[in-house]
């Protein structure tokens, strides 16, 4: 099948992050298959999705080194969007595949899938894998699970190109993203005996005042990396639910909150700031007016950031190919510095263009994919 034949088929899939993934990994398991390629699966652990990972071997039968190409199969809601057309059936028009999915990131895959038989038939000293994962979009949970079993078989891919939308350009580097989820509980008492209470909400309040203020002092003192549009790290706070009624003293309240790291910014550093805050502060005066107060904190989703050399030999061959030779950085998380964090080096490459990724309409040109098959067709060939 072609690029666009595999578009079609990939994006008729209703991958959402809260579906399975199955019938679209299922699919492509199959069809591989049929080319003599044996793919594995790594699930979660229901079993309802699964990542994909597939060796197409050097020349000479060799799997180890080689490169990655690595795309996410699971896609955002569509849920409130107007669309013009029906998101789960590829539509052409002026040069557009429009259709749930096209830009991020089953436009890459499809390249990638398309391109198998070319690849069997180069005379390649090297294997070229495709991993494809489950449930990036919430937090790049299902990669983990693949990556531990690239591990445990032994794989050691020399580097990996993942095919978010870049334009097809080089983006080198990209913030890390921490999730968490908090749980204050205090104690209920009608609001006309508020000393007999503990606020739940207000001390939520408290807490979330400190997050933001974590937040300013980055804004206001960096550490900065002026290559990214937002050149420090960033915290916010998303979500919040608490209360019952306006006469009651409420003894819950729950709060969702994320930060972005740069590279060189560890995450844990970040976290046990707010973790002391809770501790040394914001506790002990809780448990002043309710000696049984909670506040509990579990993390939602952690993914690492990225920060490629410049020296190693992916970066090299990508620019190459790409004959682009600019430092790109971007606020937004991929599964690259997961496999960074490997020891794998990578970087991000892909058609289309992130900023018509999630929205209602989103689309790829056909420019773009025919670029990325320009591109991969030179990557499987430098193999040679």
């Amino acid at each position: 099948m072609d690029t666009r034949t595999w578009l079609e088929t990939l994006v008729g899939f209703d991958t959402t992050s809260r579906n399975s993934n199955l019938g679209l990994i299922e699919t492509v398991r199959d069809h591989l298959k049929s080319q003599g390629i044996q793919a594995w699966l790594a699930h979660n652990d229901d079993g309802s999705k699964a990542n994909l990972f597939a060796t197409l071997p050097a020349s000479d039968g060799g799997e180890q080194g080689g490169i990655v190409l690595s795309g996410h199969t699971d896609v955002v809601p569509v849920d409130g969007q107007k669309w013009s057309t029906d998101p789960f059936v590829l539509t052409e028009s002026d040069g557009r595949l429009y259709g749930r999915g096209t830009c991020d990131m089953k436009g890459f895959i499809a390249a990638s899938l398309a391109l198998v038989p070319e690849f069997l038939a180069m005379p390649r000293k090297k294997p070229i894998h495709l991993a494809f994962s489950y449930d990036e979009e919430v937090g790049c949970v299902g990669a983990p699970v693949m990556l531990a079993e690239l591990r445990d078989r032994g794989i050691r891919p020399d580097g990996c190109v993942v095919g978010e939308p870049t334009g097809m350009q080089v983006v080198v580097a990209h913030k890390g993203i921490n999730l968490y989820r908090c749980c204050v509980q205090g104690k209920a008492s009608h609001s006309s005996l508020t000393p007999r209470g503990c606020n739940a909400i207000e001390y939520a309040a408290r807490l979330i005042c400190r997050i933001r203020d974590v937040a300013d002092a980055f804004k206001a003192n960096g550490p900065y990396d002026e290559f990214y549009d937002v050149p420090y790290s960033t915290l916010t706070t998303n979500l919040i639910q608490g209360g019952i009624a306006v006469n009651t003293i409420p003894d819950r309240c729950e709060f969702s909150y994320e930060f972005r790291n740069l590279p060189g910014t560890p995450a844990d550093a970040i976290q046990a700031e707010i973790e002391n805050y809770i501790q040394g502060t914001l506790l002990p005066a809780m448990r002043a007016e309710y000696e049984d107060a909670q506040i509990d904190i579990r993390v939602g989703a952690q993914a690492p950031g990225l920060d490629a050399s410049e020296a190693a030999a992916i970066t090299q061959l990508v620019r190459a190919l790409t004959e682009d030779r600019t430092t790109r950085k971007v606020a937004y998380g991929t599964e690259a510095g997961l496999f960074q964090a490997l020891g794998v080096p990578t970087v991000v490459c892909g058609p289309g263009h992130i900023d018509n990724a999630h929205r209602p309409d989103e689309f790829v040109a056909l420019d773009q994919l025919a670029s990325c098959e320009r591109f991969l067709r030179r990557l499987g060939q430098s193999l040679a």
